[in-house]
Order: structure tokens, then C-alpha cells, then sequence
């Protein structure tokens, strides 16, 4: 059906067309939601909770309690409310060690008059010729701390050392040279600074291990102490000091003059 140009009816075929009023109205109106079905690409995401904030968030209340558990523990044990527990595998020591037997008992007459504290650091290395160390090779770096003393045996003095003069005013006494005593290792402050063992070497330990193995270093570790205290001037100071002793000792006994002198033993 034509539509005349002089008719503005709007009819089934030519709608009428919106105007100005009804589109503003229409603008200002809140537009209608619109539903689509559950299974439709274009529905809209659910927005009554943000992805991941429940796993999340329980996370967090689990290490939270964890936490204060922990704290909790500490402080009723620190204050001494809970039970101690003993460590079932912890180490343990057993002294299995049979009673001190008394081998002698020796009288000393000696007066130590000095001594001497000596600190050596023993290199010691045992190998093979033509053998790689890698393989076969012992190698000790031993600090050894240890000390001598000097002394005067009074024992040793002989008939006739002691001469007194006729007016009792001076007396001479003969003594024997100072000796230097056995050089005494201090283990607690000796130490193994580092070791160095081949492949056969620790091998060899699984089957066989040597107990005295550290026995070389500690003789070495004496001897060279020893040498020490007879080149250090221990006797010469060990003399000085006996002579002030009796110095003193006899001339508090009214000696205005002590003479003392030493002779070898």
C-alpha cells in the first residue's frame, strides 16, 4: 500500500518515527536488565564474590593459627608449665672407664724456680714416592701448646755444701745446676688445625682405624717444645730466682752475707 505524501498518520506499513520528546525520554529512562539463559556466552559473570578470595583468604587464617600455636608452645615452655620431652634420638655418653689405679708414690725435694709456656706448630706429612697424594697421602697441621719447668733438686746436695763462717754472719751454699722438667702438653689448648688424607687412606679407616694415629704429632709437638725451653734461657732464670729465695729466707735467719753457687749434678 503507497502512503501519500500529504497523510503523517502513521499506519501497519510506515510506522511512525520517533521525535525529539520521546527520544529524550526515552535517554533519561534507566534502561531494563536483561536476562540471558545460564548457559548463554553473552550472560554476564556473577559478581557476589572475587575469584580466589576464599581459598585465599582461608590460607591465611591457617598460617595465622599456626603462628600463634607456635607462640603458644614457646612461652608455656619457657615458662616452665609444660613437660620437657627428651630427645629419643639424642646423643649419649657412657664413661666406661675402669677405677685409677696408684702405680707409686715419689718424694720431691725441688724447688721450681721457673717455667716456660711454649706454643709449636708441628707440619707433619707422610706419602708415597711415585704415588699421586690424592690417593695416598697423611698430612697433619698440629698447634701444640705445652710448658717446661726449671728446678733445683735439693735433694741432691751433698755432704759439705753448706759452710757457715766462723763469725755467723755469712754462709756459702753449693747447689746443683737447674734442671728443666718433662715438657707438659696442655691438649686443651692443643689442637688439630687441619688434616689432609688420601682416598686409600680414608678407605683403609673403614676397615682399620688407627687409635694412635695423633701420637706422632704430640711427639713431635714435645720434642720441639723441649728444644725450645734449652735454647730460651730458662735454667739461667731459674738460677736468678733460687738465689733470691734463700737470699731472702737466710738473711731474714740474721746472714748478712749469702753466697750461692752452682755445680753441675
Amino acid at each position: 500500500m503507497a502512503r501519500d505524501g500529504d497523510s503523517t498518520e502513521p499506519t501497519r506499513e510506515f510506522p511512525g518515527y520517533p521525535t525529539g520528546d520521546t527520544l529524550k525520554t526515552r535517554s533519561d529512562a534507566a534502561p531494563e536488565p536483561t536476562t540471558a539463559p545460564p548457559g548463554s556466552a553473552t550472560a554476564p559473570p556473577e559478581t557476589g564474590a572475587r575469584p580466589g578470595s576464599g581459598p585465599a583468604r582461608g590460607l591465611l587464617w591457617v598460617l595465622g593459627a599456626a603462628a600463634l600455636a607456635v607462640v603458644v608452645l614457646l612461652g608455656v615452655q619457657t615458662s616452665g608449665l609444660w613437660p620437657s620431652f627428651r630427645n629419643p634420638f639424642a646423643e649419649q655418653q657412657t664413661d666406661r672407664s675402669q677405677p685409677t689405679l696408684l702405680k707409686s708414690i715419689q718424694d720431691l725435694s725441688r724447688y721450681v724456680a721457673a717455667e716456660g709456656n711454649f706454643q709449636v706448630v708441628v707440619d707433619l706429612q707422610t706419602d708415597r714416592k711415585y704415588v699421586p697424594e690424592f690417593l695416598l697421602n697423611e698430612r697433619t697441621l698440629f698447634v701444640g701448646a705445652g710448658s717446661v719447668e726449671a728446678y733445683v733438686d735439693f735433694a741432691k746436695i751433698s755432704e759439705g755444701a753448706v759452710v757457715e763462717s766462723a763469725d755467723g754472719k755469712s754462709v756459702e751454699i753449693k747447689l746443683p745446676a737447674p734442671q728443666l722438667g718433662e715438657t707438659n702438653l696442655d691438649l686443651e689448648k692443643s689442637y688439630v688445625f687441619a688434616e689432609k688424607r688420601g682416598l686409600l687412606n680414608r678407605l683403609g679407616d673403614v676397615f682399620a682405624s688407627d687409635p694412635n694415629r695423633q701420637q706422632e704429632v704430640y711427639r713431635l709437638a714435645e720434642e720441639r717444645i723441649t728444644a725450645a725451653a734449652r735454647d730460651s734461657g730458662l735454667g739461667t732464670r731459674a738460677e736468678e730466682n733460687t738465689r733470691k729465695m734463700l737470699e731472702g729466707l737466710l738473711g731474714s735467719l740474721g746472714y748478712e752475707k749469702v753466697t750461692i753457687t752452682y755445680v753441675a749434678p
